[in-house]
């Protein structure tokens, strides 16, 4: 750094500035030369070895501080905002214009409908910068709730289901909020990457101050007397590092901007919690109906085919063993004898069936009782550890007995395992269920051993089914069912 006087202040830079702007240039390209060569999207392949076989693939990547300033999503999130400045203006002028029309016309009929077409038009705009966040940040926001009238389908009943939308009103908070936002993330964005690259390759342009600016390079400090330039090679140097520095930390200053953009995008354009709870529950009612139906229709199947076909068979023989009574009361005593073993086979299928709906077990001595006696029916040796300090609640209950039936009927059916275990115990207010066996593995919850379906029934109770099913076993289903006792 260079302290002149105005008088005596050269114009020619010298030659040891440019030369060392030669060698900053040849840094860089033996920097470019090596991410050609070795950065992540070229690697070398398999390199053959004299004699020795195939060498590992090695690459040589560059840490992700590094990578950060070239990468794709950097410029994708530079480029969202960029863009969100125009946008913005857009935004908030047809914001307040329209919403002050219509709180001006609110006098007269005009008005409510002119509010309405204001927020739909928020809604509209909401849409596209949904779309917007989507394809630049990759913000995966879900539309929300849709303007539903309660009644009618005319004007005035979408009008009245538009002004009474809360997706409504928090598009048209958007308008408002991200306006002042756009414009500090613009400022601030485009400061640090234009200082950035401007310092980064001043050794590449330093020269147009002495030519055309009159001046020996950037003034830090000038006044009457004295008057500071960065013009010699080291000087040069120590800007391109700052340069490089704040290059480096332009991305994770822009990430932080479009954090922000995403929250808004999320709390103001996409469902709100109450409306996706409600989703949800609606989501859950209906695999619950289908459940409800599945099991009547399987109800209805088991009687039709088992006990009632064996009353029916029954009801027939009875009916001959009478006709014979008189003429060969042996033969009606061998039927009636027949007779009796459908009625005790008849009598195992409906308790059966009884079991299956609701067992009396659990009812009367809980889940201990109701899972060992599920596991002394298991085609193999099955332990069951139940701690519970109290009983849940009675339809958690009955849930948590049919998950363990239906995982430990996988196991004899799928998992050719050799022995099992099945613990249950509580966590705060979750209770937890963990069946394991030491079958082949391979369990999946999209297989058909019907994990998915046991899934979506604990879900629609708020519950969680996870599996770790890893070929060779061995395999270890957990469920998680709220307590609410």
């Amino acid at each position: 750094m260079h302290d002149r006087s105005p008088e005596t202040a050269p114009h020619a830079p010298g030659t040891g500035a440019r030369g060392h702007g030669h060698r900053l240039g040849h840094g860089h390209g033996r920097g470019h030369g090596l991410g050609d060569g070795h950065g992540p999207g070229e690697g070398h392949g398999p390199v053959q070895g004299h004699g020795l076989g195939v060498a590992p693939d090695r690459r040589l990547r560059l840490p992700a501080g590094l990578r950060a300033p070239v990468e794709g999503r950097h410029w994708r999130e530079l480029g969202y905002v960029l863009l969100s400045l125009p946008v913005a203006v857009a935004l908030f002028t047809y914001a307040v214009t329209m919403v002050s029309l219509g709180a001006g016309l609110l006098v007269t009929f005009l008005g409510i409908p002119v509010l309405a077409a204001a927020l739909a038009g928020c809604r509209g705009f909401g849409a596209l910068e949904r779309a917007r966040a989507r394809a630049l940040l990759g913000c995966e926001v879900a539309d929300p709730e849709p303007v539903r009238p309660r009644t009618g389908n005319g004007p005035l009943a979408w009008s009245g289901a538009v002004l009474r939308s809360g997706a409504s009103w928090r598009a048209l908070l958007y308008t408002l909020v991200q306006f002042p936002w756009a414009v500090f993330s613009f400022c601030v964005a485009v400061t640090f990457w234009a200082a950035g690259w401007s310092l980064l390759t001043y050794p590449l342009w330093f020269w147009a101050f002495p030519v055309w600016g009159g001046q020996d390079g950037i003034q830090l400090y000038g006044d009457g007397q004295h008057a500071f330039y960065l013009d010699n090679p080291f000087e040069i140097a120590v800007t391109a590092l700052v340069g490089l520095l704040i290059v480096l930390a332009t991305p994770w200053v822009v990430r932080a901007l479009t954090t922000v953009d995403r929250l808004l995008v999320h709390g103001l354009l996409g469902p709100s919690r109450l409306s996706a709870r409600v989703s949800e529950l609606e989501s859950d009612r209906g695999v619950v109906i289908d459940t409800a139906a599945a099991d009547l229709r399987r109800i209805e199947r088991d009687l039709h085919d088992g006990a009632q076909a064996r009353l029916v068979n029954l009801a027939m023989e009875l009916g001959l063993a009478k006709e014979k009574l008189a003429e060969d009361p042996q033969a009606a005593a061998r039927m009636v004898e027949e007779a009796h073993g459908e009625v005790k086979t008849a009598l195992q299928e409906l308790r059966d069936l009884a079991r299956g709906i609701h067992p009396a077990v659990l009812t009367d001595r809980g889940l201990d009782a109701a899972l060992s006696s599920v596991a002394s029916r298991c085609t193999v040796p099955v332990r069951v550890d139940v701690d519970l300090p109290e009983r849940p609640a009675p339809a958690i209950e009955g849930i948590a007995y049919f998950t363990v039936s239906e995982l430990l009927q996988n196991v004899s059916k799928h998992s050719r395992a050799r022995s099992a275990s099945v613990e249950v115990w509580r966590s705060e207010d979750r209770l937890m269920l963990q069946v394991v066996d030491d079958g082949v593995g391979g369990a999946r919850l999209d297989g058909g051993s019907g994990l998915r379906g046991l899934a979506e029934r604990l879900d629609a109770v708020d519950g969680v089914l996870v599996v770790d099913s890893p070929p060779g076993g061995p395999t270890r289903v957990t469920a998680e069912l709220p307590w609410r006792r």
